[in-house]
């Protein structure tokens, strides 16, 4: 018994007609149109957000020196975002004297000229060693915001 083996053979393709190239045609471009619209329509799509917080108005610095704006800056930044005794901010968002300089100013140098005058103006009315140690002693936030106001004045007073 012998098998014989006959490969199929194909007829060849037959051309498309001009008709069924712009249909295929005008079907691809569909199909690439309603992927564009949906593409624009992700893009663009617009999701409603409700404000929470109320709009926080920006105090004008009443200070035109560098160092006297920032330490002004950091008592609003105290003031609005809470302030923290023993570390140096927490999970509500308060912050210590160090930090509110920190976040304020533009840069290291800022921060330290800054935070040297604080701890001067500390200094002129209270006993301290150091800005964290006097903070701790502190009972409340109204003697950490004298400091500041009062080292943004000698910062402004010497042109800082």
């Amino acid at each position: 018994m012998t098998a014989t083996t006959t490969s199929a053979t194909r007829a060849p393709a037959s051309a498309l007609t001009l008709d069924e190239k712009l249909a295929l045609t005008g079907l691809a471009m569909d199909d690439r149109l309603d992927t564009a619209g949906v593409a624009v329509a992700v893009r663009t799509a617009r999701i409603d957000t409700e404000i929470t917080v109320p709009p926080q108005t920006a105090t004008p610095s009443p200070y035109r020196t560098p160092i006297a704006a920032l330490l002004h800056r950091a008592r609003i930044r105290i003031q609005t975002d809470g302030w923290c005794r023993t570390e140096l901010y927490d999970e509500t968002g308060a912050v210590c004297p160090i930090r509110a300089i920190r976040l304020e100013a533009s840069s290291r140098e800022a921060a330290d000229g800054a935070a040297f005058l604080l701890l001067e103006a500390i200094r002129r009315q209270w006993q301290a060693d150091t800005i964290p140690s006097w903070n701790a002693q502190q009972a409340t936030v109204a003697p950490v915001l004298i400091a500041f106001g009062r080292a943004a004045e000698l910062a402004h007073a010497r042109n800082l």
